[in-house]
């Protein structure tokens, strides 16, 4: 009989828990709607596109040869794929139905206009503090775009991650809104900075590292993360850049290209390119407060740029350099653009980042797919040597480039690497999409 009071007990309370996370997770659908009178105003609108640019929507919410803000792309996550949502006004498979309210949940509180929980591939841990007015215009740009009829593929989430509800406790343990930093030492540019990393331009989000959990590491901000299997360096002291970021270099290298430094590749390339079309002050206040995270001085892990000749008794490293020769040199020992070089590089692979992170992947992706300027347009280019290189060749390559290129020691299971990421390569003749 004690037995059985227990029972029933603990199922009583179990009951209760169920019945109380229920009523946590539940938000209301909201009734349809659409714009209303002055909503999507054309200052509106342009002043919403400015911001959907630094927001980089386009690069998520567009697929691959897909129509603009469609939605239908995969987006990778450790958990499995996520497919951005269509967000043109189409009422059956976009956000025709959705009124600023609603537009603004979603936002803000990452539930559709139905009540459905949106899972955090969506960043809106940081859209959370955009302001009233940025997101009325962020609403008037979308609800003008033209409508397009595109059902998003269904996420591939095994179960019970593919159980919305789920996210609702998620955001019990994660979800606070974004903090804007405030600084009466600091002008109005460092502030707008603050307002574009911090909320609109999500940057944490990409580099800051992630729990189990998929949250970001709030004690670890900018600390270096991940995007779409790329590395994304740290924003602080922790940088591994041999040339320190100053704001000139930083607006430099996010407008399009810093001599120095180079340019973006990989997830980072769509973030430059959709700076092309915000106003120049906007990049310059970006890269104000981004600078600053850095700290003063030189990081105490930087020790500058190196290029010196590797041991020529090593067979591998020896290979590496032969390979060097006869693919990169022609290019990467001209001296660098700005001295009159091939255009688009840097006085030394020794400037760049990728040499010195902590794992081989950036490099082996860039060699393995190349880099493609816009079409019809200047910028980066260098070919793809994923079909033209051996796993071995690209090995030895690897090995070769960082011995001369870094200080620190030997990539760990170099080999491996290559082959994991060669298996992956796009088929042959693809052009391969630098994506976030």
């Amino acid at each position: 009989m004690r037995r059985r009071r227990i029972a029933v007990w603990l199922g009583g309370a179990l009951a209760l828990a169920v019945a109380g996370f229920g009523l946590a997770a539940w938000r209301p659908a909201l009734a349809p709607g659409g714009p209303g009178p002055g909503e999507t105003a054309p200052e509106q609108v342009r002043r919403g596109a400015v911001l959907a640019s630094l927001g980089y929507c386009a690069s998520c919410h567009t697929a691959e040869g897909g129509q603009p803000y469609a939605g239908g792309r995969g987006i990778g996550t450790p958990f499995g794929t996520i497919h951005a949502t269509n967000i043109t006004p189409d009422p059956e498979t976009g956000l025709g139905r959705y009124s600023l309210p609603a537009f603004t949940r979603a936002m803000r509180a990452g539930v559709d206009r139905e009540g459905r929980h949106l899972y955090p591939a969506f960043p809106y841990t940081h859209y959370a503090g955009l302001t009233d007015s940025d997101v009325a215009a962020l609403y008037a740009f979308v609800m003008t775009r033209a409508p397009v009829r595109a059902e998003a593929p269904a996420n591939a989430l095994p179960f019970p991650l593919s159980w919305r509800p789920l996210v609702a406790g998620w955001k019990l343990l994660f979800f606070r809104a974004p903090a804007i930093p405030a600084d009466p030492r600091r002008d109005a540019d460092w502030h707008r900075g603050a307002y574009l990393a911090e909320a609109l331009s999500h940057c944490g989000a990409c580099h800051t590292p992630r729990n189990l959990l998929g949250a970001e590491v709030a004690g670890r901000a900018y600390a270096g993360g991940e995007a779409d299997g790329w590395w994304a360096p740290p924003l602080a002291r922790s940088s591994p850049a041999p040339l320190p970021w100053s704001e000139d270099a930083l607006a430099r290298y996010l407008a399009e290209w810093d001599p120095q430094r180079g340019g973006a590749a990989g997830p980072m390339r769509p973030v430059v390119d959709a700076h092309r079309t915000v106003p120049a002050g906007e990049i310059r206040a970006l890269a104000a407060y981004v600078a600053t995270l850095y700290g003063p001085g030189p990081a105490g892990s930087r020790t500058g740029p190196v290029d010196r000749e590797p041991p020529g008794d090593d067979p591998a490293l020896a290979r590496g350099a032969a390979t060097y020769a006869g693919a990169c040199a022609v290019c990467h020992e001209s001296g660098g653009g700005a001295a009159g070089g091939v255009p688009y590089t840097t006085p030394s692979l020794g400037h760049r980042t990728t040499l010195r992170a902590p794992d081989p992947r950036n490099l082996i992706l860039v060699l393995r797919d190349g880099i493609a300027p816009r079409e019809h347009a200047p910028g980066p280019i260098m070919p793809a040597f994923g079909t033209t290189l051996t796993p071995a060749q690209m090995t030895d390559l690897a090995a070769y480039l960082r011995a001369r290129f870094s200080p620190d020691g030997p990539w760990p299971d170099l080999a491996g690497t290559v082959r994991g990421l060669m298996r992956e390569a796009p088929a042959p003749g693809a052009r391969a999409e630098a994506r976030p």
